[in-house]
C-alpha cells in the first residue's frame, strides 16, 4: 500500500503587488521601503520650512487678514534670502517663530484659519 505525501509548500520569497499608474508589478518589498513615512496630503492651512536657516524679517501678525501671493516672512538659508508668500487666503492662526530664530527643515513655522 503507497503512502501519501504530504507536500510542504515552498517557502520561497512573498511577493506583493505594487501599482503605477495602470501597470501592476509583483516585486519584492525592502524593509526600508516597508518602513517609510507614508506620504499625505499636506494641509494648506500650515506652512513648513522647506530647508533649514533663520527667519530674518516677519511682515504678518496674529490675527491678521491676508490674500494669497501676500508676503509672509524671509527665511534666510544659505546666504539667500528666500520670500515666502502665503499659498492661500485667510487669517492667520498662529506663527510658531520669531525673527531671528533658527528652524530646521520641516518646522511649522504659520498656521491659517
Amino acid at each position: 500500500m503507497k503512502q501519501k505525501r504530504k507536500r510542504k509548500k515552498e517557502q520561497g520569497p512573498k511577493f506583493k503587488t505594487l501599482q503605477i499608474e495602470e501597470t501592476k508589478y509583483r516585486t519584492l518589498y525592502t524593509e526600508k521601503f516597508v518602513n517609510r513615512k507614508k506620504w499625505i496630503t499636506p494641509d494648506e492651512k500650515k506652512i513648513y520650512s522647506f530647508l533649514p536657516g533663520t527667519i530674518n524679517k516677519i511682515f504678518i501678525k496674529k490675527g491678521q487678514t491676508v490674500r494669497s501671493g501676500s508676503k509672509m516672512l524671509i527665511l534666510e538659508a544659505m546666504k539667500m534670502k528666500n520670500t515666502l508668500q502665503v499659498p492661500t487666503g485667510g487669517t492667520i492662526k498662529n506663527i510658531h517663530v520669531e525673527e531671528g530664530q533658527k528652524v530646521a527643515k520641516g518646522e511649522l513655522l504659520v498656521e491659517l484659519e
